[in-house]
């Protein structure tokens, strides 16, 4: 994992940096309640190499894997790895009985 000491303020990212938001849409697909999820990079840099931890992502309707992918039982990969730039959030879907935690694990800082 490579993160940087020091708050955005200094163009240093830390993984607080990346904040994971979800609600409800209020759509109901194969009986389950659908939630959007948006990833947001708030550090003035991009940041790359976006790990969460989804255990394989629960979910009765098909997910946009250009958004996040599953690469083993536990671990997803963020927008296949690409760079967060701030501003540019990641806004994907899924429909479960359950709203499912998504804590980022590791993610690259990518300062000029």
């Amino acid at each position: 994992m490579i993160v940087y000491a020091g708050g955005a303020q200094d163009g240093y990212c830390q993984l607080s940096d990346i904040v994971i938001s979800q609600e409800t849409t209020g759509k109901i697909v194969g009986g389950q309640q659908e939630y959007r999820v948006t990833i947001e990079n708030k550090c003035v840099c991009p940041q790359s190499d976006v790990k969460v931890r989804c255990y394989r992502i629960s979910t009765v309707e098909d997910i946009d894997t250009s958004k996040i992918r599953p690469l083993d039982r536990e671990y997803c990969i963020i927008a296949n790895g690409k760079p967060l730039i701030k501003g540019s959030p990641i806004i994907f879907t899924y429909a479960f009985q359950t709203p499912q935690s998504f804590p980022v694990v590791t993610a690259k800082p990518r300062c000029q």
